[in-house]
């Protein structure tokens, strides 16, 4: 598949017509010969962001590898989902690991297949945001270093859903968990922590770097694809809407997903050796209050009285990034080298 844009779309949808394209310009979902690599008959629950992009992602990994693929997944939804045991969903090799060291089970993977000479067999890492941004990152930061020849998947849904919704470090400011409760003066997730992974990834000057969202089919299918064309470290992070954890209906992943990117709140960005080389443009900036107003995790922004300064912080946030990454024609490319990575844009 190439990067050609594609403008034709379903009439009334936002569904590309696979039919009216030549086959090298397809997605690899709309291939019949695609591998279903997490195939059907999982627990995910409905409408689940990070079924959806694992499916994406590693059917990707695999057209792009000829099929020669082994997957270490941290134990987190992803694992929970996929393979109450003794069932499994997985089409693939694939390796359960703790909750925080996929990176170095990964690694290790890695190595014996170098000493044994398969050079073909290529290894993806999965997890989500609390395995990665937390629990994980030191073997994550360790395998970044050494540039181990291993692309790790992070699936974010912003918390740590499957053992109820605690707050992780990729939990956005004001947002209400079970560990960040709607109350007191400052309701919900404090701002100005957490941490941002795809600039400190970009810090590490790492072979790749390259953030995705799910309702982005084609552009998530490329970096994927663009990925495996590298050896070393890489390093994804997928934007993935959660139904539960959100407070969303189950239809409206894919809308949550691209009022993400329209937003600025999830800048859709590629990097190579630390420098940008790719920025998926927003077509005309919304206002932040259509991303939070369909989230039940910021309803108490908006009720009894709107929250005027969160709601107004949220926005400057997502000014930055447009204004950082260039996100937008009119605004100047910003000096990512420079940008603090030692703060996330919670």
């Amino acid at each position: 598949m190439t990067a050609t844009t594609v403008k034709f779309y379903q009439t009334g949808t936002h569904t590309v017509g696979n039919r009216l394209l030549d086959p090298e310009h397809r997605s690899v979902q709309a291939d019949m010969r695609r591998t279903n690599s997490l195939n059907s008959g999982h627990r995910a629950c409905q409408g689940c962001g990070e079924a959806l992009g694992a499916r994406y992602a590693i059917d990707a990994a695999m057209q792009a590898t000829d099929n020669q693929l082994i997957a270490a997944n941290a134990t987190g939804c992803l694992e929970v989902f996929s393979t109450p045991y003794p069932e499994t969903s997985w089409q693939i090799p694939w390796i359960h690991s703790l909750f925080g060291n996929t990176a170095a089970v990964a690694t290790g993977i890695a190595a014996a297949l170098r000493v044994k000479g398969r050079t073909e067999v290529r290894v993806v890492a999965q997890g989500g945001d609390g395995g990665t941004t937390d629990i994980g990152f030191g073997c994550l930061s360790g395998m970044f270093e050494r540039n181990d020849d291993v692309l790790y998947i992070c699936y974010d849904n912003e918390a740590y859903m499957n053992t109820g919704v605690q707050r992780s470090s990729a939990t956005p400011g004001a947002a209400r968990t079970a560990t960040t409760p709607a109350v007191g003066e400052a309701p919900g997730n404090v701002f100005g922590q957490g941490k941002s992974l795809p600039l400190i990834a970009m810090a590490h000057e790492i072979p790749y770097v390259a953030t995705a969202i799910v309702s982005e089919l084609r552009d998530l299918e490329a970096k994927v694809k663009r990925a495996m064309e590298i050896r070393g470290a890489r390093y994804i992070h997928i934007f993935v809407p959660c139904p539960l954890g959100w407070g969303t209906a189950s239809n409206q992943t894919i809308h949550i997903a691209r009022l993400a990117k329209e937003t600025g709140i999830f800048p859709v960005i590629a990097a190579e050796h630390g420098e940008l080389t790719k920025v998926s443009k927003i077509r005309k900036q919304l206002p932040v209050e259509d991303y939070l107003k369909p989230q039940r995790r910021f309803a108490h922004l908006f009720s009894p009285t709107p929250n005027l300064a969160a709601i107004a912080h949220i926005q400057a946030l997502a000014d930055r990034n447009i204004r950082r990454f260039g996100l937008i024609d009119a605004a100047p490319v910003g000096a990512v080298a420079s940008a603090p990575t030692g703060a996330g844009d919670n």
